[in-house]
């Protein structure tokens, strides 16, 4: 996530709309891969798993 870490923003907004809805957080996965695109840098890939707590 390196320099823009405005993502990690996002990523607790979605971790904490699951959990309005009732839901946690079960597990969390990342995988990077090297951009040569515009900018440049790393990309990050989250993948999250919720339970439903009812």
């Amino acid at each position: 996530m390196g320099n823009r870490s405005g993502n990690l923003t996002s990523l607790e907004k979605a971790i904490n709309d699951q959990a309005a809805k009732g839901y946690r957080l079960h597990t969390i996965t990342t995988s990077s891969s090297g951009s040569k695109g515009l900018g440049g840098g790393d990309r990050i890939q989250a993948t999250m798993v919720f339970e439903s707590l009812v």
